[in-house]
């Protein structure tokens, strides 16, 4: 199930108060779009780990107390405590932690409190963790654990990633080698031995990376560092090309009409450019310039590049030659 829709059920399940669990590879955004259902419904968003726990952390410490003569639990100062608090309990790779600590959270899954402590109305509870052919470091869930969950496998998808990116500034480059060659977006092998992949967490540093200003020389090895030699390889080959488009702003003013190019990496990198400029400068001449520049380009990049500007919130429908635009592709519309 693809980060999009796993992040509309999610959403609803939230408010019904039922535990989710997410299971995915390492690397994919589990923990991330848990963050930013909490942020969009402005909640607590609260990351527990229970591999650090003890079996007796999430009970709480025995005391005696001494006016009532009795032994009493004091409950864990990292839980949430406020009556009137709204939040969402995140236990990220709770399959990590020992059998003993995973049996300790029975209770408060099912039946929200353990011990003295009771989590408040206005918190849900979901779970994230790699699978167990993953080959990470994981114990089998028990199944009276895993019967407290709905469960739900994440898988990564490309439209997804790249409507994150355009959101998040990843740099254009990236988006356009990725769309390029999607296989690269997700390497991760569990039979191999290699530190370094892909993933979309491992390309977010790549453009921390080339961000940084770290010197030409270093760049090849640093890249490599977060994504494996093969994908840095191919990333910074793309790269160049990249650098040798034209001037966008010469498209955005109409100045140049027209790509004397055919080399399909030219033309990725060229439609993924423009959809980043656009996006600095929508007015509406310049968008109907790149709409004008866009009727040249063979159909599938166009329509790419559109839909890539629809999803970025550019008023594509309102220019005077949209109507053009559809005419000339209408036969990949349909």
């Amino acid at each position: 199930m693809k980060a999009s829709n796993i992040t509309k059920v999610i959403d609803k399940l939230i408010d019904r108060q039922l535990p989710v669990f997410i299971w995915g590879a390492p690397g994919i955004g589990k923990s991330s779009i848990v963050r930013q259902i909490a942020e969009e419904k402005e909640m607590v968003f609260l990351d527990l780990r229970l591999s650090l726990l003890d079996p007796t952390d999430l009970k709480g410490i025995p005391f005696f107390n001494a006016d009532t003569q009795e032994g009493v639990w004091a409950k864990p100062s990292f839980l949430p405590s406020e009556s009137d608090s709204r939040g969402i309990l995140f236990l990220d790779e709770i399959n990590t932690a020992p059998p003993a600590v995973q049996a300790s959270a029975y209770q408060l899954i099912l039946d929200r409190r353990v011990g003295e402590y009771e989590l408040p109305k206005g918190w849900s509870i979901v779970a994230a963790g790699n699978r167990e052919n993953d080959r990470g470091v994981v114990y089998k869930m028990p199944p009276p654990l895993a019967n407290r969950f709905v469960h739900f496998e994440m898988e990564v998808d490309f439209e997804d990633w790249k409507s994150w990116a355009y959101r998040s500034g990843i740099d254009a480059s990236l988006i356009a080698f990725l769309a390029y060659d999607k296989s690269m977006l997700f390497t991760f092998d569990p039979l191999s031995n290699e530190k370094s992949f892909a993933t979309p967490r491992s390309w977010e540093y790549v453009d921390n990376i080339i961000k940084s200003g770290i010197e030409k020389a270093l760049i090849l090895d640093s890249v490599s560092g977060a994504v494996g030699r093969e994908a840095a390889v191919g990333y910074l080959s793309f790269r160049k090309v990249m650098n040798a488009l034209p001037d966008l702003s010469a498209v955005l003013d109409g100045t140049l009409k027209e790509l004397k190019e055919d080399d399909p990496k030219i033309m990725m990198a060229l439609a993924i450019g423009l959809v980043n400029a656009i996006k600095e400068d929508q007015r509406e001449a310049a968008v109907e310039n790149v709409l004008e520049f866009s009727l040249q380009l063979p159909g599938e990049f166009a329509i790419m590049m559109v839909k890539d500007m629809q999803q970025s919130g550019i008023d594509v429908e309102g220019a005077e030659n949209w109507s053009e635009w559809v005419r000339k592709f209408a036969y990949l519309l349909a």
